[in-house]
């Protein structure tokens, strides 16, 4: 009986995580972060490799979850690591905000008429030092600590 049970268990589990998955690479897909990176970049002919490296990184940060890896990795590493995860995150937030029109609201709002570039510089480099910080300062973000 208890096999039974870890075998519905895995079963539910994976059901679970592939419809999770789906869904967070759908949504990455619907709001054309990687499309949108490659065009501003000038480097469509790389799209495939975007591509494969954003689900290879999904399939590798998982495992490496579910598996609870550590990684006896150098402070440098981690700076890098999270200079990228910043990278990442601010253009997914940036798509997500092109895609729902949030900044031309935005600037008509507070009446921003030039400027605009820095705004959204800050926005990107506001993420990627919170993710350093989150990557490299222990408790950091953590209040009561």
């Amino acid at each position: 009986m208890e096999i039974i049970r870890l075998v519905l268990l895995a079963i539910i589990g994976l059901g679970s995580g592939m419809v999770i998955s789906g869904a967070v690479f759908a949504f990455i897909t619907a709001i054309g972060v990687v499309p949108r990176l490659a065009q501003k970049t000038r480097t469509t002919s790389y799209l495939k490799l975007y591509e494969s490296s954003i689900v290879a990184g999904g399939i590798f940060g998982a495992l490496a979850g579910i598996f609870n890896m550590k990684f006896p990795i150098g402070g440098l590493w981690v700076v890098i690591f999270a200079l990228c995860v910043g990278v990442f995150y601010g253009a997914l937030a940036m798509s997500l905000a092109e895609v729902l029109n949030v900044m031309p609201i935005l600037t008509r709002r507070i009446s921003v008429q030039k400027g605009m570039f820095y705004f959204v510089l800050a926005i990107a480099f506001g993420k990627m030092i919170g993710a350093i910080l989150y990557s490299t300062v222990p408790g950091f973000f953590t209040p009561g600590e």
